[in-house]
């Protein structure tokens, strides 16, 4: 009976632990092939059958610290094979992932056996006791109450060992947010060094929990019955570190990103501003020499006598030009705010180099004179709205050359709030990841996804605002809202 529960419940066990394996790779790796249900079924199957093929080979030297350093190398080699064979694992992350699976499925056996072990011990010391005083009819009903009594124990324990190892998985799933992140060698020591330090942990206590005295086995805490609590309470620390230590650095990685991209915000901001200023120089002194050079040219024309007329008619046709010339320096857009209009103008002609026959359409894009919200402001939400729209229209365009691309900005006032629409065409590809607020970037520096909207948010934000997109067929739509007031020195709004 013994022999066979000790088959069937390792192969549970580890047909368990096969099946956290997959959900913890699959949800970090991409699994390789289409079929994710074949690739789940073959990475439990086969690490299975590894670890049953690794829990025999030396079982009789089970303690001696050769097997023992053996036993963990090949179990690390078993994870790191099943995610080189089924998933793209040829990243740093996957380094992580294979310390600490092994390092939690370690620390949560050992944990439970010590703390459940010494519980089974106690019961066999009760039962021992009930049957000197003759509780028991007969000795058959004693070994069955025996027998019962171990398997429960077993139950309870690989039970225990099961949920302890799968909620510290799942816990790692959820709270590791940024699972496409390239990490780099630096933040790969940061994550890993607590799961190697379980890992050693256990490996250690692997090698010394049992000592010979005069040739007999005995085990560690037996010596030292404070070890007990202690040696289960620094498995059980130690587990909290590996799992805390994944949000503090996702905590750190959104800190970063929250710091490049207010640093990015801030340098858009300057020279926004600085090349406000000049273009509105520049622009007032166009729209100037403009008017002057229009009264000229209608002052020369007159003056030509009318009998001459044919003897200047090449004059004629020059000053024709060059009063048509004049009239393309004028302003395209006007929306009401001057910012606007030249941030409209600057990004319209930078866009038409590569996408010639692009349109862009801003005519129900219009700002009140009384609007509170900064001039700036609103330059960088269209400035960054702008930059993606182009950069869309342009994929487009690579992809298909007969494609319509368009830009379509509008805007609405209703009461105090200002909404912002702006529409364009693209691929129609867009990949939203989970958790995640804003679309995959499909540029080469992964880690720098999303500062545009997320320069687009943090300023809506700034105005009680949020910031939405949707898409319908191939046109993405990014609406923006924000309240036309602004911030007190002493931290409240007012809109006055």
């Amino acid at each position: 009976m013994s022999k066979a529960v000790n088959i069937i419940f390792p192969v549970f066990l580890y047909a368990f632990q096969g099946y956290c394996l997959q959900y913890f790779y699959g949800s970090f790796l991409e699994i390789k092939g289409k079929a994710n249900w074949w690739n789940a079924g073959a990475v439990v199957v086969l690490y299975t059958v590894l670890r049953l093929i690794l829990s025999w080979m030396g079982s009789s030297d089970l303690w001696d610290y050769k097997v023992a350093i053996g036993r963990m190398a090949l179990a690390l080699g078993t994870l790191a094979f099943l995610a080189v064979c089924f998933y793209k694992a040829f990243c740093l992350t996957t380094v992580f992932l294979v310390v600490a699976f092994q390092a939690v499925a370690d620390i949560s056996r050992y944990a439970v056996v010590i703390l459940l072990g010494e519980l089974g011990d106690g019961m066999i010391h009760i039962w021992s006791w009930c049957a000197e005083k003759g509780v028991f009819a007969s000795e058959r009903a004693f070994g069955v109450i025996v027998n019962a009594g171990l398997i429960g124990e077993w139950i309870l324990e690989y039970l225990a060992i099961a949920l302890l190892m799968y909620g510290s998985l799942k816990k790692i799933v959820r709270d590791f947010h940024e699972k496409e992140y390239d990490i780099n060698r630096a933040e790969l020591l940061f994550i890993l060094t607590p799961a190697a330090v379980g890992l050693m942990i256990c490996l250690l206590l692997r090698i010394i929990i049992i000592t010979m005295e005069n040739g007999i086995p005995k085990i560690l805490y037996d010596r030292y019955p404070v070890l007990i609590v202690l040696i289960p309470a620094i498995l059980l620390l130690s587990l909290l570190s590996i799992l805390h230590g994944v949000k503090l650095f996702q905590d750190m990685v959104y800190s970063n990103r929250e710091r490049s991209a207010r640093i990015i915000l801030e340098k858009q901001v300057m020279n926004l501003q600085e090349h406000i200023e000049e273009m509105e120089r520049v622009y007032s002194g166009i729209r100037s020499m403009k008017h002057d050079m229009k009264n000229t040219l209608c002052v020369i024309q007159r003056l030509f006598d009318r009998d001459r007329e044919e003897e200047n008619q090449e004059l004629q046709i020059y000053l024709a030009d060059l009063n048509r010339a004049f009239e393309k320096l004028e302003i395209s857009f006007r929306t009401g705010n001057t910012i606007v209009d030249i941030l409209l103008n600057m990004k319209y002609h930078e866009a038409v180099r590569q996408v010639p026959d692009l349109k862009m359409d801003a005519e129900r894009l219009f700002f009140p004179q009384n609007l509170k919200i900064r001039s700036y402001d609103i330059g960088v939400v269209l400035g960054n709205a702008l930059d993606n729209a182009i950069e869309a229209c342009q994929k487009l365009k690579k992809e298909d050359a007969q494609a319509d691309t368009f830009i379509r900005l509008s805007s609405l006032q209703k009461g105090s709030l200002l909404i912002l629409k702006v529409e364009n065409s693209f691929d129609g590809r867009l990949v939203k990841k989970q958790k995640e607020d804003f679309p995959a970037t499909k540029k080469a520096d992964k880690n720098a996804h999303g500062i545009g909207l997320a320069n687009i948010k943090s300023t809506a934000e700034k105005y009680q605002g949020t910031m939405d997109f949707r898409i319908e067929g191939r046109v993405f739509i990014l609406s923006v809202m924000m309240k036309s007031e602004r911030r007190n020195e002493d931290g409240f709004w007012s809109n006055q």
